[in-house]
């Protein structure tokens, strides 16, 4: 983990402002979300987010989102059965079989190229977001395009997928989505970098997206200041279920959001001199902000 972090920080320490998002826009692909909700219908909303990787900057080329709708109401859990690495998966067209409860809906959104990286200490933007038809959400179908990349040393790389254009399935369970207002749900996608891309020989790489679902109402975060920034910390934070990361801000703010109730660990890697510190026995509630005592890391 000590090494793991060490490349995190002498990859990322000169990030320091967030990333520009490139959009590709259009008045049919917009996010904006102005629609009236009708009779029987509801309003999603979707929210991007990540966990950082040892890259400088991670571009996605994002072109469309949709949501499986069972129109039927049928909630029997049947997705229950998914293991831990059933979360997402590349779509091979399982899930095209005709079904008149069941329909693929589209969601507005502004079609582009994300820096996924510019999305991390507690900054998250609305992703995906429109009016579909009510029933109970079962999946998520992302389409990225192949105009992907990323930047690592100062060097940019082409990141491929296995098959070029491809539509990526991200499971859902009903319950997961918010209940923000009636009729109205969201969720937060975490695009966890660290996980999401392989490097299969030196200065080739290949994405296989890995995909966090989370809300505030049934996650906790995690936040606090380590100083002073010449060290380029690295948070770590931990326990027996997950492992998450943060990079704090030049004045030494992180966030970490999606953490699932618990116990955890917090461990900060220094560099330049400065001495690492550990924080054990951080209770994180659900729905709550933790906030751990300021740390100031001596030489």
């Amino acid at each position: 983990m000590k090494n793991f972090a060490r490349k995190i920080a002498a990859s990322l320490i000169a990030v320091t402002a967030l990333s520009t998002i490139i959009w590709s826009c259009s008045k049919d692909e917009s996010a904006s979300g102005n629609e009236t909700i009708g009779a029987n219908q509801q309003r999603l909303q979707v929210y991007l987010t990540d966990d950082p990787g040892l890259f400088d900057q991670v571009f996605i080329d994002i072109r469309s989102v949709e949501v499986l709708v069972d129109t039927c109401g049928d909630n029997d859990n049947d997705d229950n059965r998914w293991g831990k690495n059933d979360r997402c998966w590349w779509d091979d067209g399982r899930f095209d079989r005709k079904d008149t409860c069941k329909v693929w809906d589209t969601l507005g959104i502004r079609a582009g190229i994300y820096d996924i990286l510019s999305f991390r200490n507690g900054v998250d933007t609305l992703f995906a977001n429109g009016v579909v038809p009510k029933g109970t959400i079962k999946k998520i179908r992302i389409t990225i395009g192949n105009n992907n990349s990323l930047v690592k040393d100062s060097i940019t790389y082409p990141l491929k997928s296995l098959t070029g254009e491809t539509k990526l399935i991200v499971n859902v369970r009903h319950d997961e989505w918010e209940e923000y207002s009636p009729d109205q749900l969201r969720l937060w996608l975490d695009f966890d970098v660290s996980r999401s891309i392989i490097e299969v020989r030196r200065g080739t790489f290949i994405l296989k997206p890995y995909i966090l679902v989370w809300t505030p109402k049934v996650t906790g975060t995690l936040s606090g200041k380590v100083t002073p920034s010449d060290a380029f910390p690295v948070v770590t934070v931990w326990n027996t279920a997950d492992t998450l990361y943060a990079l704090p801000t030049k004045r030494g703010d992180f966030k970490i959001r999606g953490l699932k109730e618990g116990t955890y660990s917090l461990f900060v890697n220094a560099g330049n001199g400065y001495k690492d510190t550990t924080l054990t026995g951080i209770e994180v509630k659900r729905n709550k902000e933790t906030k751990v005592p300021a740390i100031s890391l001596p030489k």
